[in-house]
């Protein structure tokens, strides 16, 4: 098993022994014996071959397609990916946490990998979709992340911006979206026309200190407006 931590905030480093799940190409240097292996279809939550091949065209379809590779192996290896701030997550057992796939770094072998739909409807450009990791081990396991400068971790009930959003936790796959009107779609607002809103006590959510360059903008040209890599947004 792999235990993750961080080093110079800018890498994660995980340590021990068996084999994780990593955005390909993440590997900036390794110390011991380590093989890397695309995973054409993705994890397949040891359910074998179909259940891989249904998990790679769910996330193809939705948008949450991540290119993973697997790493196996011992001893300590470093990940990275274009200077992002790295954070390290421990899911106890039984929790799970939904994070988009852009900011998904590495993650235990033994958490279960899927895609969630998060609303009924929609206003940005990437569809209904986030990424899903839950713990149904016995022991905590671990995910890192990578945010746009120093991410603020907040504790619900809370609001925030869409585009800065990155992970959160709770019992529903999706949060409310609050303050959308007709202004906002003739552009007729203050810029900061509507929010997510994490109403459970206690809840996690963790934004980035940088808005995604997509989604519904009220002050942005139309071909900003059809660019990829926006949040989905459930609206009730």
């Amino acid at each position: 098993m792999f235990k993750f931590d961080v080093t110079n905030e800018l890498m994660c480093i995980a340590r021990g022994s068996g084999k994780f799940f990593a955005k390909k190409g993440a590997m900036v240097a390794f110390k011991g014996n380590f093989n890397f292996e695309k995973l054409l279809l993705g994890p397949s939550n040891g359910g074998g071959l179909g259940r891989a091949l249904l998990g790679h065209v769910q996330r193809s379809l939705t948008g949450e397609q991540m290119p993973i590779m697997v790493v196996e192996g011992e001893g300590e290896i470093y990940l990275a990916q274009n200077a992002y701030h790295v954070d390290v997550i421990s899911i106890d057992p039984g929790d799970s946490i939904y994070v988009e796939s852009e900011n998904l770094l590495a993650f235990s072998e033994q958490l279960n990998y899927s895609v969630k739909l998060i609303g009924s409807g929609v206003i940005s450009q990437k569809g209904l979709f986030t990424t899903h990791l839950v713990n149904k081990t016995g022991q905590n396991q671990d995910v890192a992340i990578i945010t746009d400068g120093n991410p603020l971790i907040l504790e619900g009930p809370c609001c925030v911006d869409p585009d800065a959003l990155v992970a959160w936790t709770g019992r529903e796959p999706y949060p409310k979206v609050s303050k959308l009107s007709w202004k906002t779609f003739i552009g007729q607002t203050s810029g900061e026309s509507y929010h997510m809103e994490f109403v459970e006590p206690g809840q996690i959510v963790i934004i980035q200190p940088s808005e995604r360059l997509s989604g519904l903008k009220t002050d942005s040209t139309p071909s900003d407006r059809m660019s990829s890599g926006g949040l989905r947004l459930g609206i009730d």
